[in-house]
């Protein structure tokens, strides 16, 4: 169990060099409408996203590519536009690419790529993913607090408040029911692909 956390610690950090401080899956766009503006609706947005958009199609996807099925085209394919598409091919390309100490990943989209190397390494499927959506959330949350701006004990805040959502998502996925309804975002992630001036690839 020791070795399986510190791989998880090690895979998912910010520090493991996937790009991912270079993505916001369409949060740039929303803040400059005004639609996350602080860590209240910065935590409704991401409880929607855990529940009903691309972290819930992620962690769907992350378990039955765990179970062994062959879901990287479909993930790329339920992708709703050009730079989400990027987003996840790119991390998941720069996953496998630095995940070579380890024995490394086949090429594929980011939740896939995570949960074979997890599978390989007989991580349980529910800690793996659970540190991958704790990964995806500070991430989304770390770009907040530079876009609002969010100051960090805010950001920290916003963490901890969606503990319980995390782990609802992690149980629920067991459904292995993909589909989302988080039009709003969909739409935030194609409006950035315009957007005049950007810090942020999506």
């Amino acid at each position: 169990m020791a070795n399986a956390l510190l791989n998880l610690l090690t895979w998912f950090s910010p520090a493991f060099p996937t790009g991912g401080f270079a993505y916001s899956a369409g949060l740039e766009w929303v803040v400059e409408q005004g639609g996350v503006n602080n860590e209240t609706t910065l935590a409704l947005w991401l409880e929607d996203s855990l529940a009903l958009g691309s972290l819930w199609t992620d962690a769907v996807l992350f378990r039955r590519a765990y179970a062994g099925e062959d879901v990287a085209d479909l993930a790329l394919a339920l992708c709703p536009g050009a730079e989400r598409r990027l987003e996840t091919s790119a991390q998941g390309e720069a996953f496998c690419a630095a995940a070579l100490p380890w024995g490394g990943a086949p090429a594929a989209p980011y939740p896939v790529a995570g949960a074979k190397l997890a599978s390989v390494h007989g991580i349980p499927v529910d800690d793996a993913l659970l540190a991958y959506l704790h990964a995806a959330v500070a991430g989304q949350i770390s770009a907040a607090v530079r876009l609002i701006p969010l100051g960090q004990s805010a950001g920290l805040r916003a963490q901890k408040a969606l503990e319980p959502a995390i782990r609802a998502t992690v149980h629920q996925s067991q459904s292995l029911e993909l589909g989302s309804a988080s039009w709003a975002a969909d739409i935030a992630g194609q409006k950035h692909e315009t957007q005049y001036t950007r810090l942020f690839r999506t």
